[in-house]
């Protein structure tokens, strides 16, 4: 933490790092939360807590801006909680162990947190720091966003006073998002029945390691590899002729995570056991050739497993994976109205092997409502090809872009005037809360700005510094700019 301490602006990165120290996966915010609330106290800030557990805190204008248009600088309290396999990391309990690598902060094989950590963070610096100029405002941290949007969709009317929402939760210094994708989760749970493992039969662990993994939305266009995708492929391929036994699947364990890791236990014939050798080889080719340019560390290895259960039967086995195989997965559709924007995605995110089913966890987002709609009819009707039980749930609204809104035309030009280049106006594929934010407060008049952040939801995660430095200025000016009423 003593090298955060030695960065700029020092407020901001002072907070991030207590940030760091206090474990606040999603479900986990408890601590950070009260931790907020108590620092607020401390400096005799009007604060508050809702039903959910969402934090409001207010402070009073700077003397003489007092009949600027209240603003509410918001970011939610949770991270994504990801780690190497080899990272021994316990996210309800180990802080996160940030560091500095040339100009970027990155974490010791852990997702860093920075999304929304640095908004967060910016929202507190800008509360505690008196040089700052601002009008009346607000600061609102959310709950378990990351999980399913839990502390926007249990946001009430009639708390916030502010008029403008700065959400901090984007991850591209020098552009400005004035749109973002909504979403829904659905799963598929498919029945299976169980058999003895063949006698005489070897079982080994298949593995597919080393891909980059990342957010399901920001991410997605990348055409990055889906370990579980790529797992279901090598078994539709050569799992007949290799007369595998499937003991137990699983991949990735977030569903707005693109899954950097999979593993299957399966039993083989000794007979077949060098020809297993083999096609890994052959199939290891294949996606050196097809991901390697941007997963450039893929791995793919069988070692021996133990293992005490039952395997699937040749029938479930053939459904599960062929449900898998053909599940779509990545964008489907790009936008023809946001240029260079996706329109309709889907993402694989959660797979695992029951004892008597196998469910599959897909997070689908679109700017468009129809798009979400076409996607889970599309997944239904897979599931009722395979004989699994579907269900689409949590959906959220995107958040519609406004040409016409005034603090996107404002932060516009404080942008040039501080920067001497336009931002570029953005929708982003990713799921902001402002879409969320719209039923409570209709008349809310929202943007969203951040730094530069890469690899967010993986363990690759880091923020540029420069960046954050120029996001700061930005916000701070544009507070300073805020209208009077």
């Amino acid at each position: 933490m003593s090298e955060l301490s030695q960065l700029s602006p020092q407020p901001l990165w002072d907070f991030f790092a207590k940030i760091c120290s206090i474990p606040h996966p999603s479900y986990h915010e408890e601590a950070l939360a009260t931790f907020i609330v108590n620092w607020a106290s401390s400096q005799q800030l009007w604060c508050e807590r809702d039903t959910t557990g969402n934090i409001l805190i207010r402070k009073p204008a700077t003397p003489g801006m007092e009949n600027r248009k209240p603003v509410a600088l918001q970011a939610h309290l949770d991270m994504v909680p990801q780690k190497n396999n080899a990272t021994e990391h316990d996210f309800a309990r180990d802080p996160i162990q940030p560091w500095v690598d040339g100009e970027w902060l990155k974490a010791r094989g852990t997702t860093l947190g920075a999304d929304n950590g640095i908004g967060m963070a910016s929202a507190l610096a800008v509360l505690a720091d008196e040089s700052v100029e601002h009008g009346p405002l607000e600061v609102l941290l959310t709950m378990t966003e990351e999980a399913g949007m839990e502390g926007a969709f249990g946001l009430q009317p009639n708390w916030l006073q502010a008029e403008i929402l700065i959400n901090t939760d984007s991850e591209e210094e020098g552009e400005v998002y004035m749109g973002c994708a909504g979403g829904i989760d659905f799963l598929s749970e498919l029945p299976i029945q169980r058999e003895a493992i063949p006698a005489n039969a070897h079982t080994y662990e298949i593995s597919i390691k080393g891909l980059r993994g990342g957010h399901s939305g920001a991410d997605i266009h990348l055409g990055l590899g889906n370990a579980t995708k790529l797992l279901a492929r090598f078994f539709a391929e050569y799992g007949t002729q290799l007369e595998l036994s499937l003991l137990d699947f699983k991949g990735g364990n977030l569903r707005n995570a693109i899954p950097r890791e999979a593993s299957a236990i399966v039993a083989v014939s000794h007979e077949k056991e060098a020809l297993l050798q083999q096609v890994l080889g052959d199939y290891l080719s294949i996606l050196q050739n097809e991901v390697a340019p941007k997963d450039k560390q893929v791995t793919l290895e069988a070692k021996p497993a133990a293992y005490s259960g039952l395997a699937l039967t040749a029938d479930s086995r053939d459904r599960f994976i062929n449900l898998l195989n053909v599940t779509p997965n990545g964008v489907i559709r790009n936008s023809d109205v946001a240029q260079g924007v996706v329109e309709t995605s889907l993402n694989i995110g959660i797979v695992v092997l029951e004892d008597e089913q196998a469910k599959i966890f897909c997070l689908i987002r679109s700017l468009i409502d129809s798009g979400k709609a076409y996607v889970v009819s599309m997944l239904h009707s897979l599931g009722a090809l395979a004989g699994a039980k579907t269900e689409a749930s949590g959906s959220y609204p995107g958040w519609q872009p406004d040409a016409n809104s005034a603090i996107m035309g404002l932060t516009r030009e404080i942008y040039l005037k501080l920067f001497g280049k336009k931002p570029s106006i953005q929708v982003i594929h990713a799921g902001l809360e402002c879409g969320l934010f719209r039923k409570p407060y209709p008349h809310l008049d929202m943007v969203s700005i951040g730094p530069t952040i890469t690899g967010p939801h993986s363990p690759d995660e880091q923020v540029h510094i420069g960046s954050v430095a120029l996001y700061w200025q930005l916000l701070t000016a544009l507070l300073k700019a805020i209208p009077t009423k």
